[in-house]
C-alpha cells in the first residue's frame, strides 16, 4: 500500500508539473512577455523557456511512465485496470507523441531559424509550438478530467 501511494504521489507530481507547467507557459508567461519584452528578445526569451520547460517536461514522462507501469503492474495488469485507467493511458500516449513533435521537430525548426536570424520564421515555428502545446493542455485536462469522474461515467 505504501508503494502503491508513493508511486501515486510521483505521478501525479509528474502530471501536474507537465499540465501546471503548460497552462503557466500558455495564460502567464507567454501574455507577460508579449506585453513587456520586444519581438527579438521575446524570441530568444521564449526560446530559452522553452528549452528549460521541454528537458523537464522530458523528466516529467520518464516518471509518469514508470510509476503508471508501477501502479498497473502491481495491481495485476492492464487486463484488471478499469477502463478509465486504459482512456488516460491512451491520451497520455498521444501527449507523449505531441511533446516528441514539439522537442524533437518544431522546437528545433525555431532554434535553426533564430540561429539563421530568421525572425518571422522563428515566430512562426513559436507559433506552431503554442498551438501544440495548446493540444496538449487540453489533453492533459481532459485526462485530470478521467481521472476524478472516469470511474463514475463508466461504472
Amino acid at each position: 500500500m505504501l508503494m502503491r501511494s508513493l508511486f501515486l504521489l510521483l505521478h501525479l507530481l509528474a502530471a501536474t508539473a507537465w499540465v501546471g507547467g503548460m497552462a503557466a507557459i500558455q495564460f502567464a508567461v507567454r501574455p507577460a512577455a508579449a506585453q513587456a519584452l520586444a519581438p527579438p528578445e521575446r524570441l530568444r526569451f521564449m526560446q530559452a523557456l522553452l528549452r528549460h520547460f521541454l528537458s523537464w517536461v522530458a523528466i516529467a514522462i520518464g516518471v509518469l511512465l514508470i510509476s503508471g507501469l508501477a501502479m498497473v503492474w502491481e495491481a495485476g495488469g492492464f487486463g484488471r485496470m478499469h477502463a478509465s485507467v486504459h482512456a488516460m493511458a491512451a491520451i497520455g500516449l498521444v501527449m507523449i507523441g505531441v511533446f516528441g513533435h514539439i522537442r524533437l521537430r518544431l522546437f528545433v525548426q525555431l532554434q535553426r531559424a533564430l540561429q539563421a536570424g530568421d525572425a518571422p520564421g522563428a515566430a512562426a515555428g513559436l507559433g506552431r509550438i503554442r498551438n501544440a502545446v495548446m493540444l496538449n493542455l487540453v489533453l492533459g485536462t481532459l485526462v485530470f478530467a478521467v481521472a476524478l469522474v472516469g470511474r463514475v461515467l463508466w461504472p
